[in-house]
């Protein structure tokens, strides 16, 4: 049985009234340009695909976004911010990160190397009476336009 497909914009709304914010216009833009996105995102690419929003406001939402946990920030070696939807709204992923310029890809890995993490992680968070909540694996290096930049 297949659980039931998640309403992105009805569990932003119920995540936000837990934290007593609206579910404003400006911020189902910007859940609809993270969708459509399908990777993680800067401000002003977020920007891009929301005309008449501005900087600062797309901003303030995303944090306010973030922290009702409907999306998650990544800071990557360029140390630009980008966003992308709670992996609990999307699918289980993982991230190619360029170290050069910041891009970042999404992965999906194949279940036998989840299982071995999943496995990994539970031992060493037993060893240390550690409780873990999640994990993310971020393969950081250079992207193929940077390489060929740099011939």
């Amino acid at each position: 049985m297949h659980p039931q497909p998640i309403d992105v914009h009805d569990t932003a709304d119920e995540r936000l009234r837990r934290d007593g914010q609206r579910y404003t216009s400006n911020r189902r833009v910007l859940i609809d340009a993270l969708r459509a996105a399908n990777r993680p995102v800067t401000v002003l690419e977020l920007i891009d695909g929301a005309p008449g929003m501005a900087q600062s406001s797309a901003y303030r939402n995303l944090s306010v976004l973030e922290e009702a946990g409907v999306v998650r920030r990544l800071v990557t070696a360029d140390d630009t911010a980008r966003y992308e939807l709670a992996e609990d709204l999307t699918h289980h992923h993982h991230h190619l990160i360029c170290e050069s310029c910041g891009s970042v890809i999404d992965i999906d890995v194949p279940a036998e190397l989840e299982d071995g993490v999943t496995s990994f992680s539970s031992s060493v968070a037993k060893s240390h009476g550690f409780r873990i909540e999640h994990h993310r694996l971020d393969l950081i290096g250079v992207c193929p336009a940077c390489s060929t930049a740099a011939r």
